[in-house]
């Protein structure tokens, strides 16, 4: 069994139902679990009813929960940044580098960046602390820019450290007194290192694997079908498929049985275009998904 799991999908589709799900069912069997919450709407607090937050807190025995805040993590992303560049730059130019850096804070990316050094920084450091983590993530496209990060970080580090040799390499032959640490190439070269850390985690080795939560519908099966053809192009293992809220068997209103049948299609259509996936069917309960609830979802993970 992989010690990481991703819960990716389609907005909507039960990803915190399923993976909160999940995470119970490993903590029940005895396996010391973390809970992580990589979606701003951060709906596992809702599920467990309890606030989760942006420190790691105790849900029950053997499971953990922890909320990672994009926004909250960029700002420190941010700073670091600018502290960085406080000891590398002179003061004539460091109130314009900090006037790009308030506008870096709403750039695309910036979140993303700074979210996955946060899901690295957990990773590396609490990975011999917890037997499974599993990620709840954002919407799909969210969770395939986050997943495929770690190669394009470590190739473009390698290319910046490259021309910063260069840099310091010309330096020291105008300069006999250049000797000192370079504080640039030491930053780049730290970031590297973090960066092949998790690459080596996350995609070299066997401790992650993916879930996928879908429900029957065309829409969620297409867009699950480009995901799993785009991660595998990583070589990212997509390990199974959550199918959600499948509905019961039998119906006395027309209108729901022609519901049905339209679903046993899907459910074919789902068989067929993930032959080698492990599917989990997860039927629809007739209440919301709350604390008092989500154990019954749990126990459709005993297989999983």
């Amino acid at each position: 069994m992989a010690k990481i799991i991703f819960y990716g999908g389609k907005g909507g589709v039960g990803k915190t139902t399923s993976s909160t799900a999940n995470s119970i069912h490993f903590a029940n069997k005895g396996l010391r679990t973390l809970l992580i919450s990589t979606d701003p709407a951060h709906s596992i607090s809702d599920v467990l009813e309890m606030k989760i937050g942006r420190e790691i807190i105790k849900v029950r025995d053997n499971l953990y929960g922890l909320e990672i805040d994009p926004e909250y993590e960029a700002s420190l992303y941010i700073d670091k940044i600018r502290q960085n560049m406080k000891t590398i730059l002179s003061n004539v130019i460091i109130d314009e580098i900090n006037t790009q850096l308030d506008a870096a804070m709403v750039s695309p990316g910036t979140h993303e960046s700074a979210l996955f050094d946060k899901m690295a920084e957990i990773i590396i450091e609490k990975f011999d602390d917890y037997d499974v983590m599993i990620f709840d993530t954002a919407p799909t496209g969210h969770t395939l820019r986050l997943l495929t990060l770690p190669g394009l970080l470590e190739d473009w580090m390698a290319s910046l450290i490259k021309k910063r040799k260069s840099i310091v390499g010309m330096n020291k032959m105008l300069s006999k007194k250049y000797d000192e640490k370079d504080p640039v190439l030491e930053i780049l070269e730290k970031r590297q290192k973090r960066f092949g850390e998790i690459k080596k985690i996350l995609i070299d080795g066997n401790d992650l694997t993916l879930r996928f939560v879908l429900n029957p519908e065309q829409l969620a099966i297409e867009e699950t079908k480009k995901a799993v053809a785009q991660l595998e192009k990583f070589d990212l293992p997509v390990e199974a498929l959550i199918i959600n809220r499948i509905l019961p068997e039998e119906f006395n209103n027309e209108f729901w049985q022609k519901k049905k049948e339209q679903e046993k299609v899907y459910l074919d259509i789902i068989e067929k275009s993930f032959p080698n996936k492990k599917l989990i069917k997860i039927p629809l309960i007739d209440s919301d998904i709350r604390k008092n609830t989500i154990d019954l979802i749990a126990e459709y993970f005993k297989e999983a």
